[in-house]
């Protein structure tokens, strides 16, 4: 579990600050109201981040802020010093942010920030220029975000960063560098990955408002101009990544099944008609229809919330037992189709009969912990020239033979 620590002298705001991120947090808030009780928390604990007051009792002059940095912990500063150069003299510091304390919308912030570097954990980000002085400094920008960072040259090594790394997120590329400069970098990405899967934000000192539009037109996010400085940098990071998010949260709303997780029959189609044209000469899959057997009765018996439990049971053996690439999804009701790819007959029969054997051999408890054991049938059709939606038919058919021969079994074609 995270834990923050709270340097404030204002004791109501401390303890409002505390309240606020407990409730919001999955955390545990320390309060030191001085410089000499923050010492004595950062010799017993290590922080996720501190919030640190620049005028203390003793230390009014914003000599807690060294302090905790010489400390290695991360530090927000909370000031009511609203003089432009002292707030620029703070931010030449290794800091993360500098926020006004001067009202609840402040504090509202306070915890927007921590939930975005919390999520920032889970990025990682490309930054690619020929200067070794920027890439140390975009990189110490993103790294003190929370950003697990890469660096490199130039577009070539970009490229190869990005094979060894597919799941970047975020590519920060400057414009002029030798083999491969900026734009091409922002091309040749695009011929892979989409807006949606991964942000560019193009750096550049160029003069010529040109070249921002054909950033833009080549697919870039954003565009930051040279010399920049600290909180745009970080603002327009966090803005592109955040919006990365939202798409991919709509995205992940469109594609999956809202009760199990599972992906849905749309996504499975789009899915399937990608693979299908690009799979191998020779290369074979197999498809098979899963059914809950005696549904209805699950349902009439226990109740509604019962059988959504056995769906979700269902749902997760068969995410668990089956490989990465395969694709399981919720076509509605009681009924799942599983594609095993690139495998033969004998292969996918094992393990499909492996699934049903764990189905029959566990068991669901019911909110009052009685124990429901249940069965399902499974119908499976090797994919043919008929096409996807023919070879969905016959696994269909043979599980309604599966279910006429007594159920619990496994039929195939």
């Amino acid at each position: 579990m995270n834990r923050i620590l709270i340097v404030e002298d204002n004791q109501t705001l401390a303890k409002l600050i505390a309240k606020k991120i407990e409730a919001s947090l999955n955390c545990e808030v320390d309060v030191a109201y001085k410089l000499s009780e923050a010492k004595l928390f950062l010799k017993k604990y290590s922080y996720f981040v501190t919030l640190l007051d620049i005028n203390l009792p003793d230390a009014p002059n914003g000599e807690v802020v060294d302090y905790v940095l010489g400390k290695n912990q991360p530090v927000i500063v909370l000031s009511a010093n609203i003089d432009k150069d002292f707030r620029k003299k703070m931010l030449q510091k290794n800091i993360i942010d500098y926020i006004n304390k001067s009202g609840v919308d402040n504090i509202k912030y306070i915890i927007q920030t921590l939930q975005r570097l919390e999520k920032n954990k889970k990025h990682k980000v490309l930054v690619v220029d020929d200067s070794m002085v920027f890439r140390k400094q975009m990189s110490g920008f993103l790294q003190n975000l929370f950003y697990k960072v890469f660096s490199v040259a130039h577009g070539e090594e970009a490229l190869n960063m990005l094979q060894t790394h597919p799941d970047i997120s975020l590519i920060i590329t400057d414009y002029n560098m030798p083999v491969m400069n900026g734009l091409d970098l922002v091309h040749e990405v695009r011929k892979k990955h989409s807006k949606n899967d991964l942000c560019i934000i193009a750096i550049s000192s160029n003069n010529d408002e040109e070249v921002n539009a054909l950033f833009l037109k080549q697919g870039a996010n954003d565009y930051i101009k040279k010399p920049f400085s600290k909180e745009e940098f970080s603002c327009r990071v966090n803005n592109s990544v955040e919006a990365l998010e939202n798409i991919q949260l709509i995205t992940n709303h469109a594609n999956r099944d809202f009760l199990t997780g599972l992906y849905n029959r749309r996504y499975l189609f789009k899915n399937m008609d990608e693979y299908i044209e690009n799979m191998d000469s020779g290369e074979k899959f197999v498809v098979a229809m899963v059914d809950i057997d005696f549904f209805k009765k699950i349902n009439d018996t226990y109740g509604h919330d019962t059988g959504d439990k056995v769906i979700v049971h269902l749902s997760e053996i068969l995410r668990t037992n089956t490989n990465h690439r395969d694709l399981v999804s919720r076509f509605g009701g009681e009924e799942f189709c599983v594609v095993l790819k690139n495998t033969d007959q004998i292969n996918a029969l094992n393990i499909l009969e492996r699934l049903r054997s764990e189905v029959e051999s566990t068991a669901v408890f019911t909110n009052d912990k009685q124990s429901i054991h249940y069965t399902i049938s499974i119908g499976v059709a090797i994919y043919n020239e008929d096409g996807l939606d023919e070879t969905i038919n016959q696994a269909d058919m043979m599980l309604y033979k599966a279910k006429q021969n007594g159920k619990n079994q496994v039929l195939i074609q």
